[in-house]
């Protein structure tokens, strides 16, 4: 039986990723190189600053901080990820974690040059979020939050025969989820797109200034096999009941290996940032 109200994506969800920590780091994407260097740009030089990253998971936007000479804070829900943080970084002497929700942690106010969230801060409840990114940054100090979206290719056979096995397995539960649309470059601009990926839709409404918004396109093939250990990193997949999960990732890897083996993705990656003035 279907569900009207959930999305898979319910903050609860979260600590789902505490069962997937070796493949989460194997298989989800990382970000491009040119968006670390904005940041770092607009941030300015890393030596000496202190940085907090809300929602490390196993650190796939946490090296060129600490490379550039930022002294990092991970803020991470998950102990297996903390443990995994640790072990990764573990040359370094400018990282440490703290196994917490943003929410809850504890923090000295306007400590931080730069906070910032890589596909995190939608499972933070932004109006104590905000507040509270403003509040452990000091005077000029930069929010950066940044994001991956995969481009639905919509009119592509391969995409809409995947889209044919989502009918039957997926949107048989969350009868009342959306389904993709692809977007333009400037609809990824509007608050509507900031508030749907980020979960406000003003920077400027909790005191920053300066705001800045930069997309960047990307694409990644898969396996097929591959392409299934992405899908079973998304709470919403994971969340499903087992034989609904089950056959959907059967019938889209059958789907794959009917074209080849191969599935090209799409990703337009969302760069947003404010300073505190």
């Amino acid at each position: 039986m279907g569900t009207q109200n959930k999305t898979g994506w319910e903050r609860n969800n979260r600590m789902i990723f505490d069962e997937i920590v070796m493949n989460y780091d194997k298989i989800r994407w990382g970000y491009p190189d040119e968006l670390f260097a904005d940041v770092i740009r607009y941030s300015g030089p890393g030596k000496g600053k202190k940085a907090l990253e809300i929602g490390a998971g196993t650190g796939k936007a946490t090296a060129p901080f600490l490379d550039s000479g930022y002294v990092v804070t991970a803020v991470e829900i998950s102990k297996n990820m903390t443990e995994f943080l640790l072990e990764k970084f573990k040359e370094y002497n400018n990282f440490n974690v703290i196994t917490s929700t943003f929410e809850d942690v504890s923090l000295d106010d306007e400590n931080f040059d730069l906070i910032y969230a890589a596909t995190s801060f939608h499972w933070v409840d932004a109006e104590i979020g905000c507040p509270k990114v403003f509040r452990l940054l000091k005077k000029g100090g930069v929010f950066a939050l940044f994001r991956g979206n995969p481009v639905p290719a919509q009119g592509e056979e391969i995409y809409e025969e995947i889209q044919t096995v989502y009918e039957k397995y997926y949107y048989s539960y969350y009868v009342s989820k959306e389904r993709p649309v692809r977007k333009s470059k400037d609809d990824f601009l509007k608050p509507s797109e900031i508030c749907k990926r980020f979960g406000f839709d003003c920077l400027e409404r909790y005191g920053f200034s300066q705001v800045t918004t930069k997309l960047y396109d990307a694409s990644r093939t898969y396996s097929a096999d591959e392409y299934i250990e992405l899908l079973d990193t998304f709470s919403d997949h994971r969340s499903l009941p087992v034989d609904l999960r089950v056959a959907l990732y059967e019938g889209i890897k059958k789907v794959i290996l009917k074209h080849g083996g191969h599935h090209k993705v799409d990703y337009v990656f969302q760069l947003y940032m404010g300073r505190k003035p």
